[in-house]
């Protein structure tokens, strides 16, 4: 299994306000002294922005980077997403994955607007471009607060492109989708895995509308693998006998409050996950 971490497993996250943000140095040393060697990039900032900078960063902590996360809006007919988008993923290491998310348009994720058919239309074709046009792997994530949220926009994705996926296990429980199933079904349309466990709880009722999705998150929506209610260990041998040969990126979204004493906050959950992980590995 090739496993990475990534920031937001931290706390470190590109919505405006979502809480206390730790600096590079704390997480990237965390990453390492956990034994890893590959992260996702994180937010626009968080790392240095001019490619040889942020090599020699991360190179400094033993750790590569083997994707970014991309949100970018790819419904809208006025708008073409792919020269930013070129820009954007044209710093990322070569082979890093860009994880692309549908975004609304406006910040955070806890409210959409509902696409019509041209809006749908657009986004399928904009996937296909992408996939095509920007000389690098490109899966799209499923995530909750973008145009790709439930089990039938995913099924969507499938039958309307040829887009391959990012399984991120929690937001397509939180949406409402079976990350067991969409692995089981569609193993090769699945070339990049965010692994999350959830309290399914907490997930009904952020469908419910009880909850936003970031204060879902602040309440510990997410737990250390193998504490919540998605079946991981199923997912990640189905994978594993179907061919999967990506990574396997460890998230455990949460929000922070302030920074945390030596030793302590995220990184001890990002340590149960990274023992569950090896234990099934």
């Amino acid at each position: 299994m090739k496993i990475a971490a990534a920031p937001i497993s931290w706390g470190v996250c590109e919505v405006p306000g979502w809480g206390y943000q730790l600096d590079p140095a704390r997480v990237l040393g965390e990453i390492a002294r956990l034994g890893l060697t590959a992260t996702e990039l994180g937010p626009d900032g968080f790392l240095p922005a001019e490619p040889a900078a942020r090599a020699a960063l991360l190179s400094r902590y033993g750790l590569r980077a083997v994707g970014g996360f991309v949100p970018v809006v790819l419904h809208d007919p006025a708008h073409d997403p792919l020269p930013a988008l070129r820009a954007t993923v044209a710093s990322f290491e070569p082979g890093a994955v860009a994880v692309l998310a549908a975004a609304t348009g406006v910040d955070g994720y806890d409210a959409r607007p509902e696409l019509d058919r041209a809006g749908w239309d657009t986004l399928l074709a904009n996937l296909d471009r992408a996939a095509r046009g920007l000389d690098r792997p490109v899966v799209l994530h499923p995530h909750v607060g973008t145009m790709v949220e439930s089990a039938d926009e995913v099924a969507r994705v499938l039958d309307g492109s040829e887009a391959q996926l990012c399984l991120d296990t929690g937001h397509l429980l939180v949406g409402g989708a079976d990350p067991v199933a969409i692995a089981a079904d569609a193993p090769d349309r699945i070339a990049h895995v965010h692994l999350k466990d959830v309290d399914a709880a907490m997930a009904a009722r952020v469908r419910a509308g009880e909850l936003t999705y970031t204060q879902a998150v602040a309440a510990g929506l997410y737990r250390p693998l193998g504490h919540g209610d998605v079946n991981v260990k199923a997912i990640v041998t189905g994978l594993e006998a179907a061919g999967y040969t990506g990574w396997y990126v460890m998230e455990q979204d949460v929000v922070l409050a302030g920074e945390p004493g030596p030793g302590a906050g995220p990184v001890a959950d990002v340590r149960e996950s990274l023992d569950f992980l090896r234990r099934l590995a």
